[in-house]
């Protein structure tokens, strides 16, 4: 009988996608479970902020227009929290603009995308922001 392997061993990386929009989330769940990730939902900032305080994720994927918090609200709101301050944050929006994309950074965000996100640029960035290797050369900037 053959071992596990070492990465088999270890807990899946789990993370928190906040989204109102069920597809959205759906879609984000699907690409990154197909990686190995392990993904929990919010439908809106109220519920991530709640989520994330009980237990904090590895990452979190937020979208920017919500209803009762929106995303600039909810990661201004856990980079105050220490025990979150530091768990990296993928905006997600149809805000293109370049001042939309400077306003994520400033709430909290370590990375954006403006929707629709590419699966195998979703998997290079939360890859990226959780430490685990790349496959294949996969390229994104943040």
């Amino acid at each position: 009988m053959s071992q596990p392997e070492p990465s088999a061993a270890r807990t899946a990386v789990r993370v928190l996608v906040v989204d109102d929009a069920a597809t959205v989330r759906a879609y984000t769940r699907s690409v990154l479970t197909a990686d190995g990730f392990a993904v929990e939902e919010a439908v809106n900032g109220m519920e991530g902020l709640e989520r994330a305080l009980a237990q904090p994720p590895d990452l979190l994927i937020v979208d920017i227009n919500m209803q009762k918090m929106d995303g600039y609200a909810m990661l201004r709101r856990l980079r105050r929290e220490p025990s979150l301050a530091a768990v990296p944050a993928v905006m997600i929006s149809t805000e293109e603009k370049p001042a939309d994309r400077e306003r994520a950074l400033e709430a909290g965000a370590n990375w954006y995308f403006v929707k629709p996100v590419r699966p195998d640029d979703l998997v290079a960035a939360a890859r990226l922001l959780t430490g685990r290797p790349l496959d294949g050369g996969a390229e994104a900037r943040p």
